[in-house]
C-alpha cells in the first residue's frame, strides 16, 4: 500500500463460502493471537487469506483448515533470495515444506517492491521456483509477486490500460516469468486512492463505491459502473500491451478505510466491501467471471502511520466488526 475457491477439509465444515479472502496484516501491538484469528476465519466464511510473511504461530494455526494462504516473501529478504539457490532453498524448507498441512496457493515474492529493489525480483522469483520444484511442490504452490496501483499509468478507458514508462522495464520479466509458469499476477487495487489521487480524473465517488445508477464509463462496448472492474480490466490491457497472454490477474488487495482521510468514513467503507463482496463473483464486463479477491484488512492496525492506514480493519484488535456487513454469498 504506500494497498477469496472454498476448499473442505476433513476437520471443518463451512457453512458459507465468503466471495472474497482477506489480508491478515500484522502491524499492530494489540492483535488476538492467530488462533483466534483463524476461528475468525472459519466463523466468517473465507476460505483463503493472505499473509505478508511466513508467521509461524499463523501458519500452525492454519494447518488443516483448508483455508488456502498466500504468503508472502519481504522485501527484506528479496536480495539473499535473488543471490543465492541454497538461501532460497532454505526460505522453502522452512516456511512451506515445513507446514505440509497448510493448503499454500501462491508466494508473493516482495510486494509494491519498487525503484533500485526491483533488480531482485524475477532472480529471487526463479530461485524459490526452482527451490518449489525440488521439494516437490512446484505444481501445488505458483510463484508471484504483488504490484502497486501507482504502477498503472492509465486507469480509463479500460482498453487503454497501460503501465507507467517507469515500471515497464521490471514488470516485462516479471510478467513473462508468470506466463511461462502459468501464475497470475497479484494486483493491489484501490479504487480509494485512485479517487484521493484524482489518478482517473474527477469522478464522482459513487463511481468508487458501487453505487453509480448507471454507465459512467463507456468502453466501445463495454459500460462500466464501478472502478473496480475498470481497474481490473486495465491492469489485464496493460498486460497485453506488453504483448504477454495468458497471465490472470488476482486482486490481492482492495478496500476502503473507515477513518483518517478524504470520504474515509465507516458508512463509506462498509458500502465499498459490501457491494464488493456481492460483486466479485460476476466478473467484469471483458472478463464476466468471478475474479479473485482479497479484501485489506482483517484488522485495524495500530503500528502503521496515522491517518487512513490505520484504519482499513474490517474488525477492530478486539475482534467486534468496524461496521455491519456479512461475506457469504
Amino acid at each position: 500500500m504506500i494497498v477469496s475457491s472454498l476448499l473442505l477439509s476433513a476437520r471443518y465444515y463451512y457453512t458459507r463460502a465468503a466471495s472474497v479472502g482477506v489480508c491478515y496484516g500484522m502491524s499492530a501491538n494489540n492483535l488476538p493471537p492467530p488462533s483466534t484469528v483463524v476461528g475468525m476465519l472459519r466463523d466468517n466464511g473465507f476460505n483463503s487469506v493472505r499473509l505478508y510473511a511466513p508467521d509461524s504461530d499463523a501458519l500452525a494455526a492454519l494447518a488443516g483448515t483448508g483455508i488456502g494462504v498466500i504468503v508472502g516473501a519481504p522485501n527484506y529478504v528479496l536480495p539473499e533470495l535473488a543471490s543465492s539457490a541454497s538461501a532460497a532453498s532454505a526460505w522453502v524448507r522452512a516456511n512451506i515444506a515445513a507446514h505440509p498441512d497448510v493448503s499454500f496457493r501462491y508466494i508473493t515474492v516482495g510486494n509494491e517492491v519498487a525503484g533500485s529493489d526491483t533488480q531482485y525480483l524475477v532472480p529471487a522469483m526463479e530461485n524459490v521456483h526452482g527451490a518449489l520444484a525440488a521439494a516437490g511442490l512446484g505444481d501445488a504452490v505458483k510463484v508471484t509477486t504483488a504490484i502497486s496501483q501507482a504502477t498503472i499509468g492509465v486507469h480509463v478507458p479500460p482498453s487503454a490500460g497501460e503501465f507507467a514508462d517507469e515500471s515497464k522495464p521490471f514488470l516485462l520479466p516479471v510478467l513473462q516469468f508468470l506466463e511461462r509458469t502459468g501464475a497470475p499476477l497479484l494486483a493491489n487495487l484501490y479504487p480509494y486512492f485512485v479517487y484521493t489521487y484524482k489518478a482517473a480524473g474527477d469522478i464522482d465517488v459513487g463511481f468508487m463505491l458501487f453505487t453509480a445508477p448507471g454507465t459512467v464509463v463507456q468502453d466501445g462496448e463495454y459500460g462500466y459502473q464501478n472502478m473496480f472492474d475498470a481497474s481490473v480490466d486495465a491492469v489485464h490491457a496493460a498486460v497485453e500491451r506488453l504483448r504477454v497472454s495468458g497471465v490472470d490477474v488476482v486482486v490481492s488487495e482492495t478496500g476502503w478505510p473507515s477513518a483518517g482521510g478524504e470520504e474515509a468514513s465507516v458508512e463509506n467503507a462498509r458500502t465499498y466491501n459490501q457491494n464488493l463482496v456481492g460483486h466479485v463473483g460476476k466478473g467484469t464486463p471483458r472478463r464476466p467471471w468471478k475474479v479473485e479477491t482479497y479484501v485489506f484488512s482483517m484488522f485495524n492496525e495500530s503500528l502503521k502511520e496515522a491517518g487512513v492506514e490505520q484504519n482499513w480493519g474490517l474488525f477492530y484488535p478486539s475482534t467486534d466488526k468496524v461496521y455491519p456487513i456479512t461475506f457469504g454469498k
